[in-house]
C-alpha cells in the first residue's frame, strides 16, 4: 500500500531510557509502515541536553511555535540521585517541560485512556475527568536557596518607574528554607482562556479550585481573573447547558471522589500535576492518560505524561524482555498526527491517527495487555500479559487489517 503523505512536518522530541526504547519502537512498528513519516528531530535526552546546556530544549519549543504540532517523549528531570547516576552531568538542568510549557505558555489536558474490562477503583466514575493544568510558573519557575543562621527574608519588586514593594517572608531563630514563586496575569488569563474554550469544544462542565482563604492575593488573582473571563463565555455556556463554578482545592477533591465524572477540573500547575496522576491512576494507570498542551495561539505539544520507566530501562540493558506500557505514548504520536492532519487538510492522515487508536482498543479488548493492566481487569475477563514488543506486535497487526 502507498504511504499516507505529510506536506509539514512535525516537531518530534525524543526522550530517555524505556520512553526512548518504546519511542524508536512505535515509530518502526506502527507509523513508518504507513506513514511517509516528516519530522523535524530534536534529541531531549539527558546527556543531550546537557551538552547543549539545555540550549536543545529552547530550539525545540521554539520549533514548535514555528510548525504548530509536536509530539514529545518522556524525558529525566535531574535530582541528586540522577546526578549521581550520571556523572557526566555539569548541572542539575530544570525539568524540559517546565521549559517548553514557559515558552508556549500553554494549559495541559489530560484525560484517562478507558477500556470497559477496567472500572475505576472509585466505583461511581462513570466518565473520564479531563484536567487542565495550568503550565506556567509557581514551584516550577520557583527559586529556592538554605540558610544556616538566624536572620530575617525579605522579599522586594523593584518596578519600571522605580517604586520599590517591600515585606518580611519571615524571621527565623536557625537554619531554614526559602523559596519565591511568582505567576503572571497574562499567563493566568490565558489559562482560563483556554479552559473555557476547551470546555465548550468538548461540551463539558468546568470546575476550577484553588486555595484563596490561605494564599488571599496569591490564589485570589486566579479566582478574580477565572471570575472576569467567564464573562465573554458565559452565554455560550448557558446556550450549551455547560456550567462553571469556584470552589476551594479541598472541596473540590471531595466532590471528584463523589461525582461520576465527565467534566473538566481546572488546576492551578502543582495541583494539577498532582492530581492528573491521581486521576489517571484511579482510572487504571499512569500509561493509560493522554497529555496535550495547548497554547493561546493553537499551537499544540502531545506528549506522555508519565515517567521514563527507569527499573523497566535497566532490565532492558541486562537483554531481559519488559511489559512495559506504550499506550500513552502511542496516544501522544496519535494526537499529534490527527492535528496535523487536521491543520494541513490531509484527511488521511487524521484517519490514520484514528484507527490506529481502534487498534489500541481492540489489542486491549482481546485482552492482550502489558503486564500492569492485567491485574486491574474485572472478574471473568480474560486477560494475557505480554511482553511491549509482542503488545505493539498485535496492535501493527490489527492496524494493518484496517488499512487493508
Amino acid at each position: 500500500m502507498d504511504k499516507i503523505k505529510m506536506t509539514t512536518p512535525l516537531v518530534e522530541m525524543d526522550g530517555d531510557e524505556m520512553t526512548r526504547v518504546l519511542w524508536g519502537m512505535i515509530k518502526e512498528k506502527l507509523i513508518l509502515p504507513f506513514v511517509d513519516l516528516k519530522t523535524e528531530y530534536y534529541d531531549l535526552g539527558l546527556l543531550r541536553r546537557n551538552d547543549t546546556k539545555d540550549q536543545i530544549t529552547v530550539d525545540a519549543a521554539n520549533a514548535t511555535r514555528k510548525y504548530g504540532v509536536a509530539v514529545k517523549c518522556a524525558t529525566i528531570t535531574p535530582n541528586k540521585q540522577r546526578m549521581e547516576e550520571y556523572p557526566q552531568l555539569t548541572e542539575m538542568w530544570k525539568s524540559p517541560n517546565g521549559t517548553i510549557r514557559s515558552i508556549l505558555d500553554g494549559t495541559v489536558f489530560r484525560a484517562p485512556i478507558t477500556i470497559d474490562a477496567i472500572k475505576p477503583v472509585v466505583k461511581n466514575w462513570k466518565k473520564p475527568i479531563t484536567i487542565a493544568r495550568h503550565a506556567y510558573g509557581d514551584v516550577y519557575k520557583s527559586v529556592d536557596f538554605r540558610t544556616e543562621e538566624p536572620g530575617e527574608c525579605t522579599m522586594t519588586f523593584k518596578g519600571a518607574s522605580g517604586a520599590e514593594h517591600t515585606v518580611c517572608v519571615q524571621k527565623v531563630d536557625g537554619p531554614a528554607v526559602w523559596q519565591g514563586a511568582h505567576n503572571k496575569d497574562k499567563s493566568i488569563r490565558s489559562f482560563a482562556k483556554a479552559c473555557f474554550q476547551y470546555a465548550i469544544d468538548t461540551r463539558q462542565d468546568l470546575w476550577f479550585s484553588t486555595k484563596d482563604t490561605i494564599a488571599k492575593v496569591y490564589d485570589g488573582e486566579f479566582k478574580k481573573i477565572f471570575e472576569e473571563e467567564f464573562e465573554h463565555y458565559k452565554a455560550k455556556f448557558e446556550e450549551l447547558g455547560l456550567t462553571y463554578f469556584y470552589t476551594l482545592i479541598d472541596d473540590a477533591v471531595a466532590r471528584v471522589i463523589r461525582s461520576e465524572g465527565g467534566y473538566i477540573w481546572a488546576c492551578k500547575n502543582y495541583d494539577g500535576d498532582v492530581m492528573s496522576d491521581m486521576v489517571s491512576t484511579a482510572f487504571g494507570s499512569l500509561a493509560m492518560m493522554t497529555s496535550v498542551l495547548v497554547s493561546p495561539d493553537g499551537t499544540t505539544e502531545y506528549e506522555a505524561a508519565h515517567g521514563t520507566v527507569t527499573k523497566h530501562y535497566y532490565k532492558y540493558l541486562k537483554g531481559e524482555k519488559t511489559s512495559t506500557n506504550p499506550m500513552a505514548t502511542i496516544f501522544a504520536w496519535t494526537g499529534a498526527l490527527r492535528k496535523r492532519g487536521e491543520l494541513d487538510g490531509l484527511g488521511d492522515l487524521s484517519a490514520f491517527a484514528g484507527k490506529l487508536e481502534e487498534a489500541c482498543y481492540d489489542t486491549l479488548n482481546a485482552g492482550i495487555m502489558t503486564k500492569d493492566l492485567v491485574g486491574l481487569v474485572e472478574p471473568g475477563f480474560k486477560a494475557t500479559a505480554v511482553n511491549s514488543e509482542e503488545f505493539l506486535d498485535e496492535i501493527a497487526c490489527r492496524l494493518q487489517e484496517k488499512l487493508a
